[in-house]
């Protein structure tokens, strides 16, 4: 269980991360299949640079990222059958996590249910614009996870908490 938890939370969480760029980038495309305006292409760009620092930066690689792979590590420490049949959801604080990380969970989890709805009515190439932005965030995110994951489970020391209670 010491190797099989910490893996499968790791291959649980690039899944998700992964398969969320694996749709999106289809319809990313799409968006420059369609005429731009000088309006398009600042809000394109304005868009690409706030999705980069905020959520590739900021939301992955300063807060999800060495929080997840913490909680890899911690996996890796102190498995038990629920942890290691959960590892993706353990990792990702839905459960035996402060209050706060569990709250972050489920909240991030419903905005992102409730942005998807909303940015699907979105016309082109309004909608593909959004897409490219959230794909340049989760592929950012995706890439900080994977480095955080190396350190923390070959790193003698990882400086950052599982946040777990």
């Amino acid at each position: 269980m010491r190797l099989l938890a910490p893996l499968w939370g790791f291959l649980g969480v690039t899944i998700l991360l992964g398969f969320a760029i694996w749709r999106l980038t289809p319809r990313a495309f799409e968006a420059f299949d369609h005429e731009w305006t000088l309006l398009h292409w600042i809000g394109f760009s304005l868009w690409l640079v706030f999705m980069a620092v905020g959520e590739g930066y900021r939301g992955f690689q300063k807060r999800f990222s060495p929080r997840t792979a913490a909680r890899i590590r911690f996996l890796r420490d102190h498995p038990t059958p629920l942890r290691t049949t959960l590892a993706p959801l353990f990792c990702m604080g839905y459960f035996h996590a402060r209050k706060r990380t569990r709250i972050t969970a489920i909240a991030l989890t419903l905005g992102i249910v409730l942005l998807v709805l909303l940015v699907s009515l979105c016309p082109q190439p309004w909608r593909g614009i959004i897409d490219v932005g959230v794909v340049v965030g989760l592929a950012w995110g995706w890439i900080s996870f994977a480095v955080f994951t190396f350190q923390a489970l070959t790193k003698f020391e990882f400086p950052h908490s599982p946040e777990t209670p």
